[in-house]
């Protein structure tokens, strides 16, 4: 089902003949062109300008590589599944409307036909004409519209059904990508998770590593060296003591005969 979907896309955005570039488009790996230029049997030319057309409309990927020994480019090609079913998508939203458009014109509006030429007018341009043909000059007749409008609700219905199934292909095709992306994020967390273990354990290596390299020697000098230096201000603030000299002996007086 999802490769006719996608030959249905390809023929509308390349043409017919471009149908058969789906069955080696539709992988996982990106395909070399000149590969599929030779399974198409065309040259390699042709097979790009067939994969330009569909790449104007974002429905291909490519990537490209250097020759090592020639030096030039070979692109690579892959289809873009979900942007080539949301194309069709739309393609078939628009054929919708067209189709009510339509069966709401031939339902409010009459048309008038001429049995020889099938030449239809509408009534406007009918009374313009007054009824009569342009080019035979017969008289023109009321169309019957009934079986149109039954074809064109059938169309409806038809186009409404094949716009379910592209619908349920781009809900499979969106629950794979979300499944891809849910593994590459999970594959990403690990690889950071990982670099911040490895981050951590050099983070306690290094800090091992300079307590081993550390001297203690070094450290009993700096304090004894601070301790000195503490009891020289200690020094420094302490009161000298000061020498009182001796008293001098009073001398006894004379008494007065």
């Amino acid at each position: 089902m999802l490769q006719n979907l996608l030959k249905e896309v390809i023929s509308l955005v390349a043409g017919k003949p471009a149908e058969e570039i789906v069955g080696l488009l539709d992988t996982q790996k990106y395909v070399n062109e000149f590969v599929i230029a030779k399974k198409l049997n065309l040259t390699i030319n042709q097979a790009r300008n067939i994969l330009y057309k569909i790449s104007d409309y974002g429905l291909v990927s490519s990537i490209r590589k250097k020759d090592k020994r020639k030096g030039w480019y070979t692109y690579f090609w892959k289809i873009e599944i979900l942007k080539a079913l949301e194309f069709l998508r739309e393609n078939l939203l628009k054929k919708i409307d067209n189709a009510g458009h339509q069966i709401k014109s031939r339902e409010t509006k009459r048309f008038y036909v001429c049995e020889r030429c099938h030449i239809e007018l509408s009534e406007e341009n009918a009374l313009i004409s007054n009824f009569t043909c342009n080019e035979c000059g017969s008289i023109l007749t009321l169309k019957d519209n009934t079986k149109l409008i039954r074809d064109l609700r059938r169309n409806k219905e038809k186009l409404e059904r094949d716009l379910k199934i592209v619908d349920e292909e781009i809900a499979k095709e969106r629950g794979k990508e979300n499944k891809k992306r849910g593994k590459e994020m999970r594959k990403e967390e690990k690889i950071r998770l990982k670099v911040v273990k490895l981050r951590k354990a050099k983070m306690k290596r290094l800090r091992e590593a300079s307590k081993k390299t550390k001297k203690p020697k070094i450290k009993k000098k700096r304090k004894k060296s601070r301790e000195k230096a503490r009891s020289s201000k200690k020094t420094k603030h302490k009161k000298k003591k000061v020498h009182k000299k001796p008293k001098k002996k009073k001398r006894a007086k004379k008494k007065r005969i």
